[in-house]
């Protein structure tokens, strides 16, 4: 009988080569489909208001204004972008450094101490993913008013500081990276709870620290709801609430357009920079915090 096996091999590798392709298709299809708003925001940026409808989307005109753009977008209403983007910065940068914080202080106690009631309370926290922030805005509101806060920086870092999903990661990302024999050894050497998690636990869980810094500031810098029912004052608007600001006014004047363009490319341009710098702290290895000296 005819040796079937190298037909079969051959088989398997246009099979596994045909699937690769296939993938390799459809991940160049969903870059394209998430790729082009920014190069089309960042593209309308350099254009002037006139050539910003009377022009191809995806090409400069050809008479490109993008220094203009940037100077008439921070000297607008004496330079509120700007303030606009440092409070997005606040809000962002403060309260994804809390919640990333407390996110891996609660998901590494659950991971490593047993308690009574602890996978009901991990349950329990899991179920903040799964409740959409409209439902919870109002009670929010109400809240922080009988305190006083609406209308301050507090009312929109207070509610950022919480992540139920940075716990479920870090509680993952603690049992598969913190070996329960380091923490015994670091025990019987004399060391304490708080300084096990602090110098030891906290580098092997660094790459989900990281992302659960970068997935936080990005939900708080494109968050639009909670300042919208927080604050009052424009000097306290994110940079999503001012260019929504902006964008009611274009009915009025057309000039607006081109400012919520530019703005939104800058924002944009923000984050992108802001995910380059931090790729290098990304591990791939779970336990790579664990063989740095």
């Amino acid at each position: 009988m005819p040796d079937n096996a190298p037909r079969r091999r051959r088989g398997r590798r246009e099979g596994t080569v045909g699937g690769a392709a296939a993938v390799n298709v459809v991940l160049i299809v969903a870059a394209i489909y998430f790729l082009l708003p920014l190069v089309w925001v960042l593209v309308a940026a350099t254009k002037s208001p006139g050539d910003l409808f009377s022009s191809f989307g995806l090409w400069f005109s050809d008479s490109p204004q993008a220094w203009q753009n940037l100077v008439t977008l921070f000297t607008q209403n004496g330079g509120i972008f700007t303030r606009w983007v440092l409070n997005s910065i606040l809000y962002s940068g403060a309260g994804a450094l809390v919640a990333m914080v407390l996110s891996a202080a609660c998901g590494y106690a659950i991971a490593k101490y047993s308690f009574w009631g602890r996978e009901a309370l991990f349950s329990t926290i899991l179920g903040g993913v799964l409740v959409p922030a409209t439902v919870i805005a109002l009670p929010l509101y109400f809240l922080l008013n009988t305190v006083g806060l609406t209308g301050t920086y507090w009312a929109v870092l207070l509610p950022s500081m919480v992540s139920p999903f940075g716990v479920y990661l870090a509680r993952i990302h603690a049992n598969a990276s913190v070996p329960d024999e380091i923490i015994e050894a670091a025990r019987i050497d004399g060391a304490g709870d708080l300084r096990i998690f602090a110098t030891m636990a906290v580098r092997m869980m660094s790459p989900a620290l990281v992302t659960i810094f970068l997935f936080q500031f990005v939900t708080i810098w494109n968050n639009y709801l909670l300042p919208l029912v927080m604050l009052n004052d424009t000097k306290t608007f994110p940079v999503t609430l001012g260019l929504t600001l902006w964008n009611s006014q274009t009915q009025r004047d057309p000039m607006f357009y081109q400012l919520v363009v530019t703005g939104s490319a800058v924002s944009a341009v923000l984050l992108v920079v802001l995910m380059i710098a931090m790729q290098k702290f990304w591990r791939a290895d779970l336990t790579a915090g664990a063989t740095k000296g």
